[in-house]
């Protein structure tokens, strides 16, 4: 793995930063082909937005392209991350009047998903670990993901691929890493994330692109019942893509050719 902070190269950060002792900061994961990040006007958008929500001053966009292309230098295909937290400050909560902002820039050579898994769909699981109800913080990719923790906890079994998880009120709200959607009929809906969850780039993109084919998109309340109900449900991330899932429990699915024709899409996009 290569790693930058703040422009050079290490691997350690003040023991005193806010990111570490209080998870204040923001991140993203992407992908690196030869140096350069896919849907990165998608990336860059949601971390600019992530990080002004916690005001927090966004980097540079072309500071960031050049660290991300000097951390991916030589690996064809890479795992990127980019960290932003509001630096080392005093003791205490109150965020200091001036931000020292820490830059991690990060890429590891590209492990992947098995690709059968977009091909063939997966298994997921329903995950007992709710997601508190936090309009300040809903959407944002901020550092503290306990709960994600807690809920991958919850199984072992490497045939289960993702776990979804429900918030405070019952209503689904995303994937332990993803994005999650269901096709009824000609629309696509994802839940709302006025309350809790991650917007991630390829929900972005996937907005995007279903006004640019015609094709409904909404985002609403959505209730187990309803996702059971649906024609299809799917899942999405910046480095797996787009997965429809084919098991849950004991309702199965078949491959629906709209996911193939979305994921044709989304390889095809920068």
């Amino acid at each position: 793995m290569a790693m930058l902070i703040n422009g050079r190269p290490g691997d350690r950060i003040a023991a005193a930063d806010r990111g570490l002792a209080y998870g204040d900061g923001v991140f993203r994961t992407l992908e690196l082909l030869n140096g350069r990040p896919r849907l990165w006007t998608w990336q860059y958008a949601r971390l600019c937005d992530d990080a002004r929500r916690l005001r927090l001053p966004p980097p540079e966009e072309a500071l960031l392209l050049a660290e991300l292309a000097a951390a991916g230098e030589g690996m064809p295909r890479a795992a990127a991350k980019i960290v932003l937290t509001r630096g080392a400050g005093a003791r205490g909560y109150a965020m200091p009047e001036a931000a020292s902002c820490t830059r991690i820039v990060s890429a590891a050579a590209w492990n992947g998903y098995p690709p059968e898994r977009a091909e063939q769909g997966v298994t997921a699981r329903w995950c007992e670990t709710r997601l508190a109800l936090q309009p300040a913080l809903a959407g944002i990719k901020h550092l503290n993901r306990l709960e994600n923790v807690l809920a991958r906890s919850e199984w072992q079994d490497p045939a289960i691929a993702e776990g979804l998880m429900l918030d405070m009120e019952g209503w689904v709200a995303e994937g332990t890493m993803s994005n999650v959607y269901l096709l009824e009929g000609e629309a696509i809906v994802t839940p709302r994330l006025d309350r809790c969850g991650v917007n991630g780039a390829v929900r972005d993109w996937l907005t995007a692109h279903c006004l640019d084919i015609g094709r409904p998109f909404t985002e609403t309340r959505l209730s187990a019942r309803r996702l059971i109900d649906a024609d299809a449900v799917f899942l999405s991330n910046s480095l797996m893509g787009i997965w429809q899932i084919t098991r849950l429990g004991d309702r199965g699915w078949t491959p629906h050719p709209l996911l193939r024709a979305l994921q044709h899409s989304l390889s095809l996009q920068a």
